[in-house]
């Protein structure tokens, strides 16, 4: 979709469009926000502004993280548009899985991405990289393409020397994802020379600082998505390394990180986007009108109310357990229902049956083991971790809130299975 596609939808036919579940909000073209991004109470990505915009000695990093579907794409879009962010910082966001195989990541193929995309999104907006630097880079591409021979193919003598480096780049992280022969070569050629890579890294930051006056900041998303070990090979044994480029850095990592011995390695630079509380930890029966309104928005901004029952609307809110993607997957499922019994709107039948839908997902996945400790968290509320726990809160089997303290609780619409 583009920014001109956010329309509020009259019918299911647009409606069923605007729930579409992996849609991150991008800022509206005037610098406003998305006309469906909806705040959440007590915003975590305001500590977020707030410590990019405070002073530094060194250009900070951040590492950012939360369930899936709580929004983290979203809220480091609607970051991108802050007027003060844009003044202090050139910004660029992109995703790891543009640059390389995110199944198969490594420290180096994030440092080598951030290098390219910084070289190539400030030649993409204009700008001019001085000639030392280019004939440095030069330098560079030459060494690695004398090692590793199927990283460019044909003559590249034509091209200008911004312009080959950006061939360069385009196919090597094209390589990257595709070829694990030529990704092995070129991690190995990275490895020879680190120190040498982030120092090209670090020249094309100060490059950009010195003509824009402000200072590269990149937001990185979906390194969330590799498996708890590569995330602690990148994070926790080459944490220095990650922290050498000389521009500000927000890394998106695993939760599960969060909930292992390994997350000391970066606990002062961490933030973590919770669910929307429903509910307290102390109290299942009273509902805390400031989320269900959260997610009430969530769904107005999307579609007309008309299209939905009050009583759908809320029973939907409660089962989404405060977790937007799951939202959008409820009511989704429920617009394809009630567009097949040719409704005009809503109904809460329509409601549990997107519900039974998930449940019987989730009844394929979880064994007795698992459903005997989610009884127990149910009962007890508590925020373990433990490894048992650990796939249980990936799988959003079970759904981690904060209020004074952090605690967890059971999907909602586990409930019938427990």
């Amino acid at each position: 979709m583009s920014n001109f596609d956010y329309i509020k939808a009259a019918d299911f036919d647009r409606a069923w469009l605007n729930f579409e579940l992996d849609l991150p909000l991008k800022p509206s073209l005037n610098g406003k926000s998305n006309p469906f991004y909806v705040n959440r109470p007590g915003n975590p990505i305001n500590e977020l502004i707030d410590a990019l915009l405070a002073p530094f000695y060194r250009p900070p990093k951040f590492f950012f993280s939360g369930h899936r579907g709580c929004g983290k794409s979203t809220e480091l879009l609607h970051l991108l548009s802050n007027s003060a962010i844009q003044k202090k910082y050139w910004p660029i966001n992109f995703s790891i899985r543009e640059e390389t195989d995110i199944i198969d990541l490594d420290f180096r193929d994030v440092l080598l991405a951030i290098g390219s995309r910084l070289f190539r999104e400030y030649r993409k907006k204009g700008g001019e990289l001085p000639e030392h630097l280019l004939n440095e880079l030069n330098g560079w591409k030459g060494k690695v393409e004398k090692h590793v021979s199927t990283i460019m193919e044909g003559n590249i003598s034509e091209y200008e020397v911004g312009a080959s480096i950006n061939a360069f780049f385009v196919n090597a992280g094209m390589k990257m994802k595709l070829e694990p022969a030529t990704r092995i070569e070129l991690r190995q050629i990275v490895e020879t020379d680190i120190t040498g890579l982030i120092g090209l890294i670090n020249h094309i930051a100060t490059a950009i600082y010195n003509q824009e006056r402000r200072i590269p900041l990149i937001l990185i998303d979906d390194m969330d998505k590799p498996d708890l070990d590569r995330a602690r090979t990148i994070f926790h044994d080459h944490r220095e390394i990650m922290m050498q480029p000389k521009c500000a850095i927000v890394y998106t990592v695993s939760s599960a990180l969060f909930y292992s011995k390994e997350f000391d390695a970066i606990r002062d630079q961490a933030l973590f986007l919770p669910n929307i509380n429903l509910r307290t930890s102390t109290d299942a029966v009273n509902r805390l009108q400031e989320g269900y309104r959260t997610l009430e928005n969530f769904v107005t901004v999307r579609m007309d109310s008309k299209l939905i029952h009050p009583a759908a609307l809320e029973q939907a809110i409660t089962y989404s357990g405060g977790v937007f993607r799951e939202m959008a997957r409820i009511i989704r499922t429920a617009i394809g229902r009630a567009r097949r019994r040719k409704a005009a709107q809503i109904e809460i039948d329509d409601i549990e049956w997107s519900a039974a839908e998930i449940r019987n997902e989730y009844r394929r996945i979880l064994d007795k083991d698992d459903l005997k400790l989610l009884k127990s968290v149910q009962v007890s509320k508590r925020l373990e971790y433990s490894d048992r726990m650990r796939p249980l809160l990936q799988l959003l089997a079970l759904l981690e809130y904060r209020d004074d303290e952090n605690w967890c609780d059971v999907h909602p619409v586990l409930r019938k299975m427990l």
